[in-house]
């Protein structure tokens, strides 16, 4: 993918907001057409990537949520060291 370029917080940030709404809103399609292969192999594709770019900003930057904190490169906690999306410069998320 051409997406291997080093992304900055925000962008990275972005992505996962975006790649986060589709999870969501293809999982609630789930729930009434389980059947759907094409929606299923969707899920599939974008949880795979929301996975990734969790992990990968969790080793650059700290984990955005607990379930993510194992992710990250650090040898202390970094789950409550780091400033919030929301403290962030320039108005986070």
């Amino acid at each position: 993918m051409a997406e291997k370029q080093c992304l900055s917080r925000s962008q990275l940030l972005q992505q996962i907001n975006e790649v986060s709404f589709a999870v969501n809103d293809i999982h609630l399609y789930l729930d009434t057409h389980p059947c759907d292969q094409a929606a299923l192999s969707y899920f599939f594709q974008n949880n795979s990537r929301r996975r990734q770019l969790m992990e990968e900003y969790a080793r650059a930057y700290g984990p955005l949520t607990i379930a993510d904190a194992a992710d990250s490169d650090s040898s202390s906690w970094q789950w409550s060291e780091q400033p919030f999306p929301w403290e962030q410069e320039g108005g986070g998320c």
